[in-house]
């Protein structure tokens, strides 16, 4: 795991998004890539793809915001088009807002400093948001879409954690659209996999490493070295 690394987190299905098993999962991404940017250095980024469609939402989004804020993140939000998007752009934009000119002048150094001493970490949640989005956006090619935004988001940063969801289990079934959906993300989710040098899944909270965990390779190769 030397550089652009990609970790997959992923979790049971979920009754209800807001419960403590979903927490856990977001609180095992976000402890990884804290753990990234601690032995790499760069900036720290989260990349939401949940649209807000109503004040309750919009009130839990700023209250997740400013928790991750403590932590060292910086948020922005993209439901669709990752194969179009610009981190450093888009750092522009997030820390405009509400600054004074030597505020934003401050902000814009650090964030070159950082880039040129190293690419950022950046962790998305989650991926079945995204694929949701894109799905009925345009169905027809999503699945090639998102994996070219993995890929352009890759070559951007040091360190990529995605959080994703098994919703495949529940014995239920779904009409045609949702199935379509369903097998969507199942597709999705394999390809990730391949591409990941980490896999992580989160099962009632406890988080269980199916590939090798993510700093497992540093350590081998300091054995080895």
């Amino acid at each position: 795991v030397n550089h652009d690394d990609i970790v997959i987190c992923k979790a049971e299905p979920q009754k209800d998004p807001s419960d403590d098993r979903r927490n856990c999962q977001n609180s095992d991404a976000e402890q990884t890539a804290v753990q990234c940017r601690n032995r790499n250095g760069g900036t720290l980024w989260y990349l939401a793809t949940m649209r807000i469609w109503d004040d309750e939402g919009r009130k839990r989004v700023e209250r997740h915001r400013r928790m991750r804020a403590a932590k060292g993140f910086e948020t922005i939000e993209r439901y669709t088009g990752l194969e179009t998007l610009e981190l450093e752009e888009r750092f522009e934009e997030s820390n405009s807002a509400g600054l004074d000119a030597e505020q934003e002048n401050d902000s814009l150094k650090r964030w070159e400093s950082c880039r040129v001493a190293q690419k950022p970490v950046l962790l998305l949640e989650c991926m079945s948001n995204l694929v949701l989005n894109e799905f009925y956006a345009q169905e027809n090619g999503a699945q090639e879409r998102i994996l070219q935004g993995i890929k352009r988001l890759q070559n951007q940063c040091h360190d990529l954690i995605i959080v994703t969801n098994e919703i495949f289990s529940d014995g239920v079934t779904y009409d045609l659209e949702s199935e379509r959906y369903i097998e969507l993300l199942g597709r999705i989710n394999r390809e990730l996999g391949q591409m990941a040098d980490s896999v992580t899944e989160v099962v009632y909270g406890i988080p269980i490493a199916v590939s090798t965990p993510v700093f497992a390779a540093d350590e081998r190769t300091k054995d080895v070295g």
